[in-house]
Formats: C-alpha cells, structure tokens, sequence
C-alpha cells in the first residue's frame, strides 16, 4: 500500500513537473523553433519543430532590418546604464545605511515613493526636463544621455542593498578606520565585497529594468538611427513588410541579453534572494 502511495505521488510530482514545464517553456521552444522555420508561418502559430531550419530570417534581420544598429544602441545604453545605476544605488544605500543626517527618513520615503508612480505620469515631466536641464540649460534629447541619466538611480536597488549594508557588522568598518582606511576605500574594500551577492541581484533586475526600456526611447528621441530594440519591435509589428517569422527572429535576439545575463550571475543572483530572504 505504501509503495502504490508512493508511486502515485512520484507520478503526481512528474505530471506537475511537465506541466509547469509546457507552461513556462513551451512558448519559448515554440518561439526558437519559429524563427529557425525557413517557410513563413502564418500569424499568430508557433511551431514545435521546425519544417525547413534555415537562418534566412535572422540573415533578413540584419542585413536588411539593420537590427545590428538597434541591437547596438540598446547595448551602449543598457551597459552603462547597468555600471552607472549600480554605483549610484550603492553610494546611495551606503550612506542610508551608515551615515546619520537630519531628515534621513525623509529621504528613503521619497526615494521608495518613486516605485509607486508609473513611468506614463512622469513622461511629460521627464521631456520637459531633459529638453532643458535646470542650471546647465542643456538638452539631452536625441542623445544616447538622455536615455541613461534618467535610469541612473533606482529605488529598487536602493532599498535593497541599503537592507543588505545594514546587516553588515559596523565593527568591520570601524576596525579599518583604526587602519588608517578612508571613507572610499571602506567602501570599496569592506563593504562591495560582502555585498556582493546584492549587487548581482540589483544588476540583473537593473539590466532587465533598462534592456526592456520602451516609454524613455520613445520619448527622448524621434531619431530612427537611436531607436532601440524595444521600439523598434513595437513599430515593425504595423510594418506589413516584416513577415512573422522574421519578428519573432527579432523577438528572439531581443531576449537573449537578459537571459544571458542572468545565466552569468545566476549563482550570485540566488545567493542574493537567498540572503534577502532569510535575513532579519
């Protein structure tokens, strides 16, 4: 009776297991063995394997696409959107963290209160500003800047190292002060190092955040030659002369990023929620 309970439980397990696996995975296989289908398909079908392989739509995508040029724009400004967004929030969290001022409290409200307001009510506000930086009296639009200052802080990566940096032992610091280390090289040498497992987690939520940017292209530049991947899917899913297969090439291409680099961080990424998880 036993074994049969047993077995019954295995077999239970197994059926879940492949249907989360059909849910989650089976639109993506269907969505690579589509773009490797050299025949078009129609609209709207996904194929489990592929009639004729052929890299025909991804040949079509860059040579006469020009998906290069759009792919390298999201690059430039995922790469240091990611470095710049990363150091800010953790200078940021840093001094949340450890430092005490008047109106500290202040501070992280407004900073957390930026996760609440979406992106759609500050559009307008944001053009207005980057058109016309206060002080400097410079615009930033159609510029590969204007699409990286605005992602430069984060209140998401904020708060969480700031809860990460507030675990860590102030006696570490104060034992490298009495070395003689400055206030930088704490930083850099004491703190970075035991939150490291944070910073894959922020970097990867922070390069999906920007890689998936649509709203800040589309209002910053009206220059075809800046566009990024982002946008430019949105304006080839009206172009009647992309077939559907070469879409979902592209489509394709503008996914691997993201799981690419969370396949390169992924030991550190779960360390990070882990860590995030079990704490306090």
């Amino acid at each position: 009776m036993r074994a049969r309970r047993g077995a019954a439980a295995q077999a239970g397990r197994w059926l879940v297991y492949g249907l989360v696996l059909i849910v989650f995975v089976g639109p993506f296989w269907g969505l690579v063995m589509t773009a490797f289908n050299g025949p078009t398909v129609r609209p709207g079908t996904l194929l489990l394997w592929p009639s004729e392989p052929a890299l025909d739509h991804f040949r079509f995508a860059f040579t006469q696409a020009r998906v290069w040029r759009y792919l390298l724009n999201s690059c430039i400004v995922v790469a240091f959107g990611t470095l710049l967004q990363v150091l800010v929030s953790a200078l940021a969290a840093y001094a949340l963290a450890r430092k005490r001022f008047t109106g500290a409290a202040l501070v992280s409200l407004a900073i957390l209160s930026t996760m609440m307001l979406p992106e759609e009510v500050i559009a307008i506000p944001l053009y207005l500003v980057l058109g016309d930086l206060p002080l400097l009296h410079v615009s930033l639009l159609n510029s590969y800047l204007g699409m990286i200052f605005p992602l430069v802080g984060w209140a998401f990566s904020i708060f969480v190292l700031t809860e990460f940096m507030r675990a860590i032992p102030v006696e570490l610091e104060e034992a490298a002060r009495i070395d003689g280390a400055s206030e930088l090289q704490v930083f850099f040498w004491i703190i970075l190092p035991l939150v490291r497992p944070a910073l894959a987690t922020v970097t990867v939520f922070g390069f999906i955040m920007i890689w998936d940017q649509y709203l800040l292209p589309l209002i910053v530049t009206n220059r075809e030659q800046l566009y990024t991947l982002p946008v430019v899917l949105s304006t080839l899913r009206s172009d009647e002369t992309i077939r559907p297969n070469v879409f979902i090439a592209i489509t394709l291409l503008a996914m691997l990023p993201s799981i690419a680099m969370y396949l390169g961080l992924q030991k550190a990424f779960n360390r990070g929620l882990l860590a995030g998880a079990v704490k306090g």
